[in-house]
């Protein structure tokens, strides 16, 4: 069968590095605490994760918990002006914690050096924006990961997930032959949509990411039905976004890469 498949695109935290993606979630309830004295939960900053990081606050803003605490305490719904002050809040945590939460997911530069023996190229979209990637690219490369292209959330005048523009932009930068000859793999559902309104086939990650909520230590010391519940909460999620596939961790895309292929040779595309 002649390989089809021309390149991968991934999500950052809680796809490739930040198992849990806790970067993120944790910096947004410091943020928001700092910024206004307002209490953010774990679990609240993580719904509108795999947006830009921007977008994300105002998202939280209109969530249907937080957006009516917000207006009991200031008397108004959270306005533009205040979205500005909790990401400009945001930014410097997040470029300042990063580090510690730039880990790669087991598996992941395993993945990419077989990618990469098999010629696909590999590309990469985030929500973070270009100032703190700057500081989580260097430290991944360290680590042994640095992919293709690398698209940021404020990088592009159209916007972030969940258009396709940052996928698309890989696709132009890879100079990739056909939409449908690549794959985008995300742990959250803007994520997928990003890959679907692209046109690409999408790969849902389920236990390393924002959905599951799982230190790299508890997703290693859980036992096998609570894997499994877990999976069960979140793949009909990624399943009702519209993902073609759901897995674990990045660890397990090979075999569905070759599913993918299996498909292209039938004529199929996402």
């Amino acid at each position: 069968m002649k390989p089809q498949l021309e390149a991968v695109v991934f999500d950052w935290a809680g796809t490739m590095v930040d198992f849990g993606s806790f970067a993120p979630t944790q910096i947004f309830v410091d943020a928001f605490a700092q910024a206004y004295g307002f209490e953010l939960s774990l679990e609240e900053a993580r719904r509108p994760m795999g947006l830009g990081k921007w977008q994300h606050i105002e998202a939280l803003g209109q969530d249907p918990d937080v957006g009516p605490r917000w207006r009991a305490q200031f008397g108004q719904p959270m306005s533009q002006d205040d979205v500005r002050h909790i990401y400009d809040t945001f930014i410097p945590l997040q470029v300042e914690r990063v580090g510690a939460h730039s880990d790669l997911i087991p598996g992941a530069l395993a993945l990419v050096q077989a990618l990469r023996r098999q010629g696909l190229k590999i590309g990469s979209t985030t929500g973070y924006p270009r100032q703190v990637m700057l500081r989580l690219m260097l430290l991944a490369a360290q680590r042994g990961y640095a992919p293709d292209c690398t698209v940021c959330a404020d990088d592009l005048a159209a916007g972030a997930r969940p258009g396709p523009w940052m996928a698309l932009a890989c696709v132009q930068e890879l100079r990739i032959g056909s939409v449908a000859h690549c794959v985008k793999v995300d742990d959250t559902v803007p994520g997928i949509a990003e890959g679907l309104n692209a046109g690409m086939w999408t790969v849902g990650v389920s236990l390393s990411g924002s959905p599951a909520g799982w230190t790299l230590a508890e997703f290693e010391q859980a036992t096998a039905a609570d894997r499994q519940a877990v999976r069960e909460r979140v793949t009909p999620v990624f399943q009702a976004a519209g993902a073609h596939f759901v897995i674990d961790t990045v660890a397990d895309l090979p075999a569905v890469l070759t599913q993918i292929e299996q498909r292209l040779a039938k004529g199929q595309r996402p």
